[in-house]
């Protein structure tokens, strides 16, 4: 395994028994095991990954934000707000840790209008935001908290998207297209995500394992079947 990054120091094996711990006495339970790979990033990815997350957090914030905004079942209303406060203190948190302002915007992104658009959307990038946050804790394991919520919003998301596809119709069909259409462009979001010299060294093999734990997840919920996933 260390074969596969030989530049990785030396204390990489005791850094994976600690986080193992911390993993194992973690208050919730990975629908997916975190993979060996996933736990070789050495701690000069710290401020890459802290970068990326304070961006991956404004853009959560701002998205949360305006999805409020959109028809939707008053449970998800609830879930929502309390997911724009737990993203805020996110975003502050990795703000004070880099010493920077995020970019405020003046505008709120737009978002899918119809229901079954719009969870298929905010389920897709939460469990994005997920794999990230497996990634940030390798380097920084206080941060395990963060991981505990992105756990809980994704747990959120996919249980709303299953009760979507098993009531079946045409909000089911337009569920799994909007998948299909989101899955297409995720590709090059988690290029984007991953470039950096810091990263570069390990980029081919992440990018794969990020792809391969969200197109697993989606197979899971039923919004991709095998076929449509091997052919993008």
């Amino acid at each position: 395994m260390i074969q596969i990054f030989p530049q990785l120091d030396a204390s990489l094996d005791d850094r994976f028994r600690r986080f193992s711990a911390l993993v194992s006495s973690a208050p919730f339970r990975y629908t997916e095991p975190m993979t060996p790979t996933e736990l070789l990033l050495p701690s000069s990815c710290e401020t890459a990954l802290l970068e990326r997350f304070l961006k991956a957090e404004a853009m959560a914030l701002w998205a949360v934000r305006s999805a409020q905004a959109k028809d939707v079942p008053p449970r998800v209303l609830a879930f929502l707000r309390r997911h724009e406060e737990e993203e805020a203190k996110h975003l502050k948190e990795f703000e004070t840790r880099l010493g920077v302002q995020s970019h405020v915007r003046g505008k709120l992104p737009r978002m899918p209008s119809q229901w079954w658009a719009l969870v298929v959307h905010l389920f897709g990038y939460e469990t994005l935001g997920l794999e990230f946050a497996k990634l940030l804790v390798q380097v920084q394991p206080d941060l395990m908290s963060i991981l505990d919520d992105e756990q809980v919003h994704v747990e959120f998301f996919e249980a709303e998207v299953r009760k979507l596809l098993q009531q079946g119709g045409p909000a089911a069909d337009g569920a799994r297209e909007s998948a299909e259409a989101w899955w297409r462009r995720l590709p090059p979001t988690v290029d984007r995500y991953l470039e950096g010299p810091a990263l570069e060294p390990f980029r081919p093999e992440l990018k794969q394992r990020i792809l391969a734990a969200v197109q697993m997840r989606f197979r899971q919920v039923g919004l991709l079947d095998r076929g449509d996933a091997e052919e993008r």
